[in-house]
């Protein structure tokens, strides 16, 4: 009788051993052939198992560095390594994302990696293209090749791995997008199942990297487009210092902000939001802070005719959109602020005497009545206070209910350290630091964020 057929599981090769207990061929165990397969088959079902939970983890990730590191750790498990090394390159000669990233390796121990001649390595022949033996390079001891290259001897000596085994990370589909390398403190080198089963899982890791890097690509490009449609650069006038932050939500959004000198030693400063995110909300925008432009040379010490024509603009050309705006007429000189706001959140003085909001007619955002107009406000900075302007992005940003969030920027604003108050740029970055510190302001929002911060000598 003929040896029983091995099935193929779900992409488990049946050849490949699944465990050391289980090697023994298959004509020493005549007496009970079925209990062979049987054993077979429950390894082959944990290594299934094992690639369901691995890439279950892997497509959880949602941003480009969660899934390299995903990738890194998992592939380490998978070949018994403790150490390992990811670098993304896509050789698709686009622009994108490029990044090294190490398992169980300080900053420090990358840049000596990174010391090593490219050549020289097993990642860099499979990422310059070289033939290699497989699907993946396996170096079992590095210092038993006689041929090894002097600096990575030394690095290796140094770093305490003695063996390697590098995978491309590539498919027929996208190409080549990088390389992963393993490290083993002693000579080793992976089993042959080891080897099929990160192989399987770097194929599906694969294609949600491309996935993510498509992503990214696409994010960078449209923060690429929404800071061109911003002030390339603040202008200087005599009594007053400005800065701007400005972050972009992952679809792109239309939140604004611009400074531009008018006559007389005059400034204009505006923020605004436009209604919705993605290309047709960076559009709208583009198109509204130009026209704010031309309207507040030709009247920008009316800013309640600004602001009116700017709406009249609005409703005859994009009736279906909304948008909320502040258009303040600086006269820094005399220290004096005239401004109208449509429905946009209050500016913010900060100084040595205060923090408080200034206190603007309640108004609707443009585009939502027939016809828009409010009374505008004057006020007069201190010498040595900074008026802050922003979008409710920064606000919506925080998660809070927004009575919540005007606390906390207040708070932040009266909590600027003395010594930075004198510095516009500093008030910002304390302003935005403390309103969103590490974990609360959420990567996946889709707000923009706009500060523009006005510093009167």
């Amino acid at each position: 009788m003929s040896a029983p057929h091995l099935p193929k599981v779900a992409g488990i090769d049946p050849t490949v051993p699944v465990s050391t207990h289980t090697a023994t061929p298959l004509h020493q165990v005549p007496a009970a052939p079925g209990a062979f397969i049987q054993d077979r088959l429950a390894g082959w079902v944990s290594d299934l198992t094992t690639l369901h939970e691995l890439t279950e983890r892997l497509a959880g990730t949602s941003t480009l560095d969660a899934a390299l590191d995903e990738l890194l750790s998992a592939g380490a498990a998978l070949v018994g390594a403790r150490r390992g090394l990811l670098l993304l390159e896509p050789a698709d000669g686009r622009d994108g994302p490029s990044t090294t990233v190490g398992l169980g390796l300080a900053r420090a121990e990358l840049g000596h990696i990174e010391t090593v001649p490219r050549g020289a390595t097993s990642y860099g022949r499979i990422l310059d293209g070289l033939p290699t033996a497989g699907d993946g390079v396996t170096s079992p001891d590095l210092f038993g090749d006689e041929d090894l290259d002097p600096r990575h001897r030394e690095v290796a000596a140094r770093l305490g791995y003695a063996a390697s085994y590098a995978l491309p990370l590539a498919s027929e589909a996208v190409g080549r997008l990088g390389a992963a390398v393993w490290f083993y403190d002693e000579p080793a080198e992976p089993s042959e199942k080891q080897r099929h089963l990160v192989g399987l899982y770097a194929r599906y890791a694969t294609e949600h990297l491309a996935r993510l890097t498509e992503l990214e690509r696409a994010r960078a490009d449209i923060a690429t487009v929404a800071e061109e449609l911003l002030p390339s650069r603040l202008p200087r006038i005599p009594g007053v210092r400005l800065a701007a932050r400005h972050r972009t939500g992952p679809g792109g959004g239309g939140d604004w902000y611009d400074a531009l000198p008018l006559p007389d030693q005059a400034l204009g400063l505006a923020v605004g939001s436009v209604g919705g995110s993605g290309p047709s909300a960076m559009a709208a925008m583009g198109r509204l802070r130009a026209s704010l432009r031309a309207y507040a040379v030709m009247e920008g010490e009316d800013p309640v005719a600004v602001l009116s024509d700017l709406e009249l603009l609005l409703r005859l050309t994009e009736p279906a959109r909304t948008a909320t705006a502040l258009f303040a007429y600086c006269e820094p000189a005399l220290r004096k602020v005239v401004l109208a706001s449509a429905g946009h959140t209050p500016p913010l003085v900060i100084g040595d005497r205060r923090a408080e909001f200034v206190e603007t007619t309640l108004s609707a955002p443009l585009g939502m009545l027939a016809c828009w107009e409010a009374p505008s406000v004057e006020f007069s900075p201190a010498p040595g206070e900074t008026v802050i302007l922003y979008t409710d992005g920064l606000l919506r940003r925080t998660g809070d209910p927004m009575d919540r969030a005007f606390a906390r920027l207040h708070a932040a604003a009266a909590a600027v350290p003395r010594a930075a108050r004198e510095d516009p740029a500093a008030v910002a970055d304390h302003v935005l630091r403390t309103v969103l510190p590490d974990g609360l302001d959420r990567p996946g929002s889709s707000e923009d964020v706009v500060i523009l911060a006005a510093h009167f000598d």
